[in-house]
């Protein structure tokens, strides 16, 4: 199987790190949504990524289903999230929350490098708002948790998507992701200094036509 995209992606980021620490093996293929796009369109006609290519050429889209995929894959015991339930429920309530920053992220890099002076104004605010209204809720929460992680001792898909979020909001909006959030300084320090963190890991680049 390959792995379409690069990983200054978060969304991309969150899937590798996740077939590393459940020992799947894979193919990477870096392409970009801007300078590789019909090739991503063979798999994925969003032209979007990550899109992960399994052995008989089924291609999975989307995050999130991807790693319904993985964690289907590995059994309930080895998947970094509850089975099912309250806790299976608040993880992927945090994974939400990290996968919309995520998207926020990235549309308000895109209005600043892709518009140029022709910026929304109110576009820009709305962006913003967004972003750090989920960094406050997110802060609130991590501040609340005394275990090394946020649903206990061990790393889980909520810990992994946090985490490559932050680094990428961190790059591309410094200003925003400041020493206002110390819990989730905290978070990504923590993360960051895993070997999976450390291998699979992109300097974030301004997207090109």
């Amino acid at each position: 199987m390959f792995l379409i995209g690069q990983y200054d992606s978060p969304f991309v980021r969150r899937v590798a790190i996740a077939m590393r620490l459940y020992g799947i093996a894979y193919e990477h293929r870096p392409w970009s949504t801007f300078g590789d796009a019909d090739k991503i369109a063979l798999y994925n006609p969003l032209r979007r990524v990550p899109t992960l290519v399994l052995d008989d050429d089924e291609a999975l889209i989307e995050s999130t289903m991807i790693l319904d995929y993985l964690d289907d894959r590995v059994g309930p015991d080895k998947a970094m999230i509850a089975p099912r339930g309250d806790t299976r429920r608040r993880h992927l309530r945090i994974c939400a929350l990290a996968m919309g920053l995520g998207d926020k992220g990235v549309s308000l890099l895109y209005e600043r490098v892709l518009r140029k002076d022709r910026q929304l104004d109110l576009w820009i605010e709305r962006c913003t708002a967004q972003i750090s209204g989920v960094l406050e809720m997110l802060e609130k929460e991590r501040a609340a948790v005394k275990t090394p992680y946020w649903f206990g001792e061990n790393i889980g898909h909520a810990d992994i998507a946090v985490g490559c979020v932050l680094r990428f909001v961190g790059e591309a909006h410094p200003v925003l992701f400041d020493d206002r959030y110390p819990a989730l300084k905290a978070h990504s320090a923590r993360c960051e200094a895993l070997r999976p963190f450390q291998e699979i890991v992109q300097a974030l680049d301004s997207p090109k036509n």
